[in-house]
């Protein structure tokens, strides 16, 4: 039988990744306290606290305006529909300059979306979901395929989900395998698409997978590392995010690639008060360096700036 470090190489690991396994190993050692020496449940406390203050500061509404891929994945999406979110995403504050991050939708609305958005001569980005979106429940070749299709209709970045059940089987976890997939949506990406995973943390069942997907996705070349698809039971909450940042941290701190892993929440953020929670904590852990958008997103669809916008336009006047 192949060792395990065979294998692993079979599935064209990259020699240097072979330290996946040994920082999965040290989950529980790292993955404790935040910075500061404060207990987890002591950050989430002054996070609720701060986030009253922090939305009321005009400034800070707009940040979090700007950090916002507006996305719409529903069933019924036209591209009419896509056209207002785009509209939307690049005017979203009355009489202000701030936009959204990007527009993240379907791939077969990404032509829609890539249309309007040079209609009005802009660059703002085009995100699409792939991958097998939500379920990730299919072939590889076809998850590729799908990633590369939406590349070529002009989409900037890819919010591709994994398949969860390699990590979830009753045999154990397979990290090889994992990371070999990944790898393979990065190339699938080209050079000029950035890549976030999508853990779907909600279906991982522990903290120690979450962080492991984290870790593996990182080494295997994602740009992003992002919560949930927003169609799972349980989508975005701090527990995960907070493991997903120390995994983002310790990747920053291990220097395997000379390059910053961002962090998206996404899934059940509709109020400024969550968002602002989401940027907060990754402020905590990760530093100021993480509060823009190339490195912080929150995935939400209209009704958060719904939530947002009329707070703005009370401040001003």
């Amino acid at each position: 039988m192949a060792s395990e470090t065979e294998r692993r190489h079979s599935l064209s690991i990259e020699p240097g990744m072979d330290g996946l396994l040994d920082e999965i190993d040290k989950f529980s050692d790292i993955v404790v306290d935040v910075p500061g020496k404060i207990s987890r449940q002591q950050l989430f406390t002054q996070i609720y606290l701060d986030a009253q203050n922090f939305v009321r500061e005009k400034s800070n509404l707009e940040q979090l305006v700007s950090f916002i891929d507006l996305t719409t994945l529903s069933g019924d999406d036209t591209p009419g529909r896509v056209e207002r979110l785009v509209d939307r995403a690049l005017s979203p504050v009355k009489g202000s300059s701030v936009r959204c991050a990007s527009v993240c939708i379907y791939p077969a609305r990404v032509r829609d979306a890539v249309q309007r958005v040079k209609q009005f001569n802009d660059d703002l980005p085009v995100a699409s979901v792939a991958g097998g979106f939500p379920s990730g429940q299919y072939l590889l070749d076809t998850r590729l395929a799908e990633i590369r299709l939406a590349v070529a209709h002009g989409a900037t970045e890819i919010d591709a989900v994994i398949d969860r059940s390699i990590v979830l089987r009753e045999t154990g976890a397979d990290w090889a395998q994992m990371y070999a997939e990944i790898a393979r949506m990065r190339e699938a990406c080209g050079a000029d698409a950035r890549l976030k995973i999508i853990l779907s943390t909600g279906e991982l069942r522990n903290e120690r997978n979450i962080y492991g997907v984290s870790m593996a996705a990182m080494m295997a070349g994602a740009d992003f590392i992002k919560t949930s698809t927003g169609k799972e039971s349980v989508n975005a909450t701090l527990d995960a995010a907070f493991v997903m940042c120390t995994a983002i941290r310790r990747f920053d701190e291990l220097k395997v690639q000379p390059r910053r892993v961002g962090f998206k929440a996404a899934g059940g953020v509709r109020s400024a008060e969550q968002a602002a929670h989401y940027a907060l904590l990754t402020r905590a852990v990760l530093g100021e360096r993480w509060a823009e958008p190339a490195l912080f997103r929150i995935g939400a669809s209209v009704p958060l700036l719904d939530d947002i916008c009329p707070r703005l336009q009370m401040i001003n006047y």
